[in-house]
């Protein structure tokens, strides 16, 4: 958005991430839910032309790969912005002949933004062909065939959405790249599939020993591909502090482990063996990620709990499937029945149809297979909607309301800590122009004066119109000044902090109002319990 960063202009990282949009993906030789990420940032600096240079140097002479084996893809244009055309030039002028050039829609080449509004633009690829055979005359990038791997994205963002859905141009333009580490490891290591680089094969060697099964009978590749990386990503979460739930954050996780416990079964584990696994993660990433090695006992508890409540489910599940009225049912109603029993039991499609078989039921397996899959498609989309930004920045966009949500939210904290006391700390915000919660530290339920004394003192600081203001100093001198900081938040050399008066004063990137007068009333309309030891505000501005 143009306000600087206290660590420059160039920057450089190494980052975890999570996605779940494309979960039903993972199984194939390329996805994953968690996964590493190389990241180079220009903040107004360097641009398209530079940074499509940088990239073809980096992938060409240090990782070596021949640039005859690489493909790019860029934005073809639309109504919102147009042709992508200086990205193209980039590549012509590096070395990419325009028959490898590909020109390619909105879905497939832009990225953003990551709520309603904010920052977005157009994104440039770099494939690299793997030498299979093509499956058809029209295979090119983004073919899902195993011929071309992506390992880089270009992201040029160079607009901002608005609430009234159009486009602007950003009065800077910025460079956000992205390199999976494992997709570029398989193609360093000659591997066309990223489960048999080392970064996975003590895991996977660990599954063919549980299960006695071998990772190349294609019986059970899929799985064991599911397994390894819903077990490590599960580790990962779990360290972060999330624990398992019915919604959000804990709802994922518990996906991840109860899709990991079916395939296992489908892979003739019927024991409790997620610990096992989990200790192959903890001892391969616990040197470079130590949260890791601390949230140990942690992983394994959380773990043995959630196997012992899926084996219950589960038997659960098969009484009551045993008593369904399954002949009087249509197809398409059997087919809708099995995504329920899919998302309450974990019984999987293949699952269902064996019992079905068993119990002699009459049924259009293509009828039975639109419905389910029409009822997936469906919670898809209600699950993008809900999981939108949360293992992100915890805003759901930049907008104007979500800012005031923002800022008071820092409100809310500084008065917690004066009301309840300074051990007080948060451990997870989630904010939409609606509302905000935010889930804090406290060992029980508070008390309504407590409630009412923390709504009155933010309330007092909004009619007070203090200043919010920030600016860039060292960690050490922010320590100093007792600003407020996330304990398991890697901040670099300089943090930004903002402050709201004398009252609150936070380390954060931002964006924030810049007078509390202009956040109105602030309302709590819930406090509640989120675990053992950790509580949950929301609250609303009126």
């Amino acid at each position: 958005l143009g306000e600087p960063h206290p660590e420059g202009k160039r920057l450089v990282n190494v980052q975890k991430c999570l996605r779940t949009d494309d979960i039903d993906e993972v199984g194939d030789y390329t996805h994953n839910t968690f996964f590493e990420m190389l990241g180079n940032w220009s903040l107004g600096d360097y641009f398209k032309k530079e940074s499509i240079a940088m990239s073809f140097e980096f992938v060409t002479k240090h990782l070596k790969i021949s640039p005859d084996v690489l493909s790019v893809t860029v934005f073809e244009g639309d109504t919102d912005a147009p042709q992508d055309s200086e990205s193209i030039e980039a590549w012509l002028e590096a070395g990419i002949p325009e028959e490898r050039i590909y020109q390619l829609p909105k879905k497939d080449n832009w990225w953003g933004p990551v709520g309603k509004t904010g920052p977005c633009g157009p994104d440039s690829e770099i494939f690299v062909d793997t030498g299979k055979v093509p499956c058809s005359p029209e295979c090119a990038p983004g073919c899902g065939c195993g011929k071309y791997f992506e390992i880089w994205n270009n992201v040029f963002m160079e607009y901002a959405k608005k609430e009234d859905g159009t486009f602007e141009k950003l009065k800077q333009q910025n460079v956000d790249t992205g390199m999976g580490v494992e997709r570029t490891t398989a193609i360093l290591e000659g591997l066309d599939d990223i489960y048999k680089t080392e970064l996975f094969q003590p895991l996977i060697k660990k599954i063919e020993e549980l299960s006695a099964h071998n990772y190349d009978d294609e019986h059970y590749t899929k799985s064991m591909r599911i397994v390894a990386d819903h077990v490590r990503a599960a580790c990962f979460v779990i360290a972060d502090g999330v624990t398992p739930s019915n919604v959000e954050h804990g709802y994922i996780l518990r996906r991840l482990i109860r899709r990991a416990l079916r395939h296992l079964r489908q892979l003739d584990v019927n024991q409790p063996e997620l610990w096992q696994l989990a200790q192959v993660v903890v001892k391969n990433y616990g040197d470079l990620y130590p949260e890791l090695r601390r949230s140990e006992n942690n992983i394994k508890t959380i773990l043995e709990n959630e196997e012992a409540k899926f084996l219950t489910a589960l038997e659960k599940g098969l009484k009551e499937f045993n008593g369904l009225p399954l002949k009087k049912l249509s197809s398409s109603e059997i087919g809708r029945l099995a995504f329920d029993y899919f998302q309450t039991y974990g019984f999987p499609p293949e699952m269902f149809l064996e019992e079905l078989k068993t119990g002699h039921i009459k049924f259009d397996e293509k009828e039975f297979f639109k419905a389910y899959d029409e009822a997936m498609r469906s919670h898809q989309d209600l699950s993008r909607v809900a999981t939108a930004g949360m293992f992100k920045s915890g805003l759901a966009d930049n907008s104007y309301q979500v800012t005031r949500y923002h800022t008071a939210t820092h409100l809310l904290q500084a008065a917690l800590r004066q009301i309840l006391g300074p051990a007080v700390a948060q451990k997870g915000s989630n904010i939409t122009a609606e509302r905000l919660r935010f889930d804090f530290t406290h060992s029980q339920k508070m008390t309504p004066d407590e409630l009412s004394k923390v709504e009155n003192l933010v309330n007092e600081k909004i009619k007070a119109g203090l200043p919010v203001s920030f600016n860039v100093v060292d960690k050490v001198e922010a320590e100093k000044q007792g600003a407020i900081m996330l304990f398991n938040e890697k901040y670099g050399d300089q943090v930004k902090l903002y402050k709201i008066g004398d009252f609150s004063l936070e380390a954060c990137a931002g964006p924030h109002v810049e007078n509390t007068s202009e956040l109105g009333h602030f309302k709590i309309v819930k406090e509640e319990a989120v675990s053992a030891g950790v509580r949950r505000i929301k609250a609303i501005l009126e």
